[in-house]
């Protein structure tokens, strides 16, 4: 009985993830049929495109898939109408959220959204009520064991990088940890090229909306902030959602 258990949990696990790389996978393919629409198929021309198809590397989308959205895109088999769409709130313990999102449907979307801010003791704001507590730039994560910390910062650094921040305390040997490296818009594809030739494991890369101050979040308004973020992430319609909260380890 003990290993059927340790099975099932295992199982469901991998279920889990699996449901949540498809989840990824089916977001990026919408940014990239969009991209591809706009700008055209060539990523050395179309830098949102190019974005797009990093992401998709970053979240080991098969290369199948990725160049079928990108045909799809560009080749006009894709007749859906998206557009960008941003929504900004409240979230318990004084929590900044920023939802985007890409709709053919506003009315669809924004009832959706609406509702998980609610189920979730959270509230939409007007646009700008919170987005000027985040700066746009590009984000690398770093992540591995046997880091050092002092050449990802000289390597980030002379790449261009505007920031490195290190984990806090550094790891012990073995022990895997995360690096985030913030760089301006112009310098982001420098950087993340440099750090990729510079062997390090960089397991995301993205223009996103990172926070100037962090929020600690604590006790039930950390739970019910984790499930609001999940609950967002989970609506097909969102393709990123920020926060400038900090969950506590409890």
């Amino acid at each position: 009985m003990a290993k059927h258990n340790k099975w099932s949990k295992v199982k469901h696990r991998k279920a889990v993830v699996d449901k949540r790389r498809g989840k990824v996978w089916t977001k990026i393919s919408k940014a990239l049929m969009v991209a591809a629409r706009n700008g055209g198929p060539d990523p050395d021309s179309n830098l949102t495109l190019r974005y797009a198809m990093d992401e998709a590397r970053y979240a080991n989308m098969p290369r199948e898939t990725v160049e079928r959205a990108i045909a799809k895109g560009a080749g006009g088999g894709d007749t859906s109408n998206f557009e960008a769409v941003r929504y900004e709130g409240y979230a318990p313990g004084g929590a900044a959220v920023v939802v985007d999102a890409l709709t053919d449907n506003r009315t669809r979307t924004i009832t959706l959204v609406r509702t998980a801010f609610t189920e979730h003791d959270a509230n939409i704001g007007a646009s700008g009520c919170v987005a000027h507590m985040f700066q746009f730039c590009g984000q690398i994560l770093i992540e591995g064991a046997n880091l050092n910390d002092e050449k990802i910062i000289e390597a980030a650094l002379e790449a261009g990088a505007k920031d490195v921040r290190s984990p806090d305390p550094l790891p012990e040997a073995d022990e895997e940890a995360q690096w985030i490296v913030l760089t301006d818009v112009p310098s982001f594809n420098a950087v993340k090229d440099a750090l990729e030739k510079a062997k390090l494991p960089i397991a995301e890369a993205s223009l996103a909306m990172v926070p100037d101050d962090k929020v600690v979040v604590s006790g039930e308004n950390a739970q019910t902030v984790s499930e609001l973020l999940e609950a967002l992430e989970d609506i097909d319609d969102v393709q990123k959602v920020y926060t400038n909260a900090e969950l506590a380890d409890e």
